[in-house]
């Protein structure tokens, strides 16, 4: 890990919305002082040895031509499962994989975890499970369920971002569901704490029951219907109206309820939506019968679906681009050989969001920058992260370094997430991330390995 002084000299670095020519100082793990330097940009091409004037540092650092310097990624919705279920995964293998996509801050997801993080005693076990091996910076949303409507205030107080819940059975038995009036009981809460509600938005009485469905895809995504999500989400912007509650949409799979969420935010409502890598780069046509990697609920949708979501992508509905990265183990997914019905769902791919977003991009003609907000400042802002998603003076020096043209072939066994199962394993994706910067340390090296896997260096963060 390098520590101290730095220059970072870049023909593109990601700055204020666009890509500049720029040197970015870094003293102490924050960035001291950007200066922009059009020159800079036909130096490195024609002499990448050259060091630019008036660098003052212990290490200059020359990103090459063929790379663009980013600010560190910000991924709001990752399930670490520590404690309890750390055979799923754990802080350390999930910082680790984040590093290495380019992510410097993640927000934990309050289950799979035992005991889930509904009550401020257990969100200090999870921030004691992670202040020891985080890779990356870590904060925690807490959890709103049916016993602890009554007590949000101190999940509060002790410094969650905000709070998660279900409008349909989570999965897990320790974190039950809300109906709509416990819904609306928690966003009168939430709103009078002036924090936010985050919603996984599927109307149970239109979801198929549980049990086995059989290996073809086509049987689980009709128990998963695109009414289902609509209909939670018609409930949600009602709640918001009446409410005045902060409120996000998790994982946004169904399209068609974009145009509820414009009119929504036409309007005015306090309201912000995700979607997620798989949702743009998978098609429901494509997943094989009995590849239960790709379950995952909300379900990946059909073509037609992705097209429309890469329209709310572009047209600005769509607020955030994040992994909901849900592992499990692989007996688990693997589960009554490969029955739709009976396997764990969740999608593994928190290391990959960018390469295969950028990838399925780059197919449609999309440019990076019109990415990049999403990755960044757009969860960054979900969650109300102030100093992050952004290369700017005084922020922490969370940077990554992203070669577009770069090709990543994946297999499965070689990420960095605890179980090697994932549904992009035996993809050939563009794009590729070579190194990270913690606050001015290296956290991953492309071509040296890890730096400092020793000693993380991760921080925990506080809403």
């Amino acid at each position: 890990m390098t520590t101290g002084r730095q220059s970072i000299v870049a023909s593109r670095a990601w700055i204020d919305g666009e890509f500049r020519a720029a040197r970015i100082d870094v003293a102490d793990g924050l960035i001291s002082a950007i200066t922009p330097r059009r020159e800079w940009a036909a130096d490195l091409r024609s002499d990448p040895d050259t060091t630019p004037r008036g660098a003052a540092a212990s290490e200059v650092v020359r990103i090459p031509g063929d790379a663009v310097l980013l600010p560190g990624l910000v991924d709001t919705h990752v399930h670490v499962n520590e404690p309890g279920r750390t055979e799923w995964e754990g802080f350390r293998s999930a910082t680790l994989a984040a590093a290495a996509g380019g992510i410097t801050t993640i927000v934990d997801m309050p289950l799979n975890s035992i005991p889930p993080t509904t009550t401020a005693e257990a969100l200090r076990l999870k921030r004691r499970a992670a202040e020891a091996t985080a890779f990356v910076d870590v904060g925690f949303w807490g959890g709103a369920v049916p016993a602890n409507l009554r007590s949000l205030a101190e999940l509060d107080r002790a410094g969650v971002y905000g709070f998660k819940c279900f409008l349909s059975p989570s999965g897990v038995e320790e974190f039950p569901h809300l109906d709509h009036g416990q819904m609306f009981r928690a966003m009168t809460a939430v709103a009078a704490l002036g924090s936010r509600l985050i919603v996984h938005a599927e109307d149970p009485a239109l979801l198929g029951g549980d049990g086995p469905l059989g290996p073809r895809y086509a049987d689980f995504l009709r128990s998963r219907p695109a009414a289902g999500e609509h209909a939670a989400i018609r409930a949600v912007v009602d709640g918001v109206r009446r409410s005045g509650c902060r409120t996000h949409i998790l994982h946004l799979s169904d399209a068609r309820a974009l145009p509820t969420l414009r009119q929504a935010k036409d309007e005015g409502l306090p309201i912000t939506v995700e979607t997620c890598p798989h949702y743009l780069t998978i098609v429901a046509e494509e997943i094989p019968d009995g590849a239960s990697e790709f379950k995952c609920c909300p379900p990946i949708r059909e073509a037609s679906n992705r097209d429309l979501l890469w329209e709310g992508v572009l047209d600005g509905t769509i607020d955030a681009i994040v992994s909901d990265h849900s592992p499990s183990t692989v007996e688990l997914k693997r589960t009554g050989d490969g029955d739709f019905g009976l396997a764990w769902g969740g999608i593994s791919g928190l290391q990959l969001g960018l390469s295969a977003t950028w990838t399925e991009a780059q197919r449609r003609g999309i440019p990076l920058a019109a990415l990049l907000p999403l990755f960044t400042i757009g969860p960054a802002a979900v969650a109300g992260i102030a100093d992050a998603g952004a290369i700017a003076p005084g922020r922490p020096a969370h940077l990554t370094v992203f070669a577009p043209d770069d090709v990543l072939r994946v297999d499965a066994t070689e990420l960095e997430h605890r179980n090697p199962i994932s549904a992009y394993d035996g993809r050939t994706l563009r794009g590729r991330v070579r190194r990270t910067w913690l606050h001015g340390g290296t956290v991953f090296d492309a071509r040296a390995g890890w730096a400092g896997r020793a000693v993380p260096t991760g921080r925990l963060r506080r809403g």
